[in-house]
C-alpha cells in the first residue's frame, strides 16, 4: 500500500472485533460489535488548513477513538481503512 495522505488527514484501520465475550462465549460474525478504535496508519504532514497552522498530534501505530460515523471508507489491497481529518479524532488511547 502506497498511501500518502494531504494536510490534516489521517489513514486508520479499524481494530478487529472480540471473537469472545469476558465469559468465553465465543461470538458469531454477526453478533460481533464493531469497535470505534483504530490504529493509525499514515499521518498527513499537517500545516496551514483553512488558514490555521495544525500540527499533526497523532503518528503510525497510536489507538485512537473517533466519532461513530466519521471519515470517508476506502478499500486498498484488500484492506478496509478509513481516512479522517484530525480533528475528527477524540481520543488517543494509551
Amino acid at each position: 500500500m502506497n498511501l500518502k495522505p494531504l494536510a490534516d488527514r489521517v489513514v486508520l484501520k479499524q481494530i478487529p472485533a472480540e471473537e469472545k465475550t469476558k465469559g468465553g462465549i465465543i461470538l458469531s460474525s454477526s453478533a460481533q460489535e464493531k469497535p470505534e478504535i483504530y490504529e493509525v496508519i499514515v499521518v498527513g504532514p499537517g500545516g496551514m488548513v483553512d488558514g490555521n497552522e495544525v500540527v499533526m498530534v497523532v503518528k503510525p501505530g497510536d489507538k485512537v477513538i473517533t466519532g461513530k460515523y466519521t471519515g470517508t471508507n476506502v478499500k486498498i489491497d484488500d484492506q478496509e481503512l478509513t481516512i479522517v481529518r484530525q480533528s475528527d479524532i477524540l481520543a488517543i488511547v494509551e
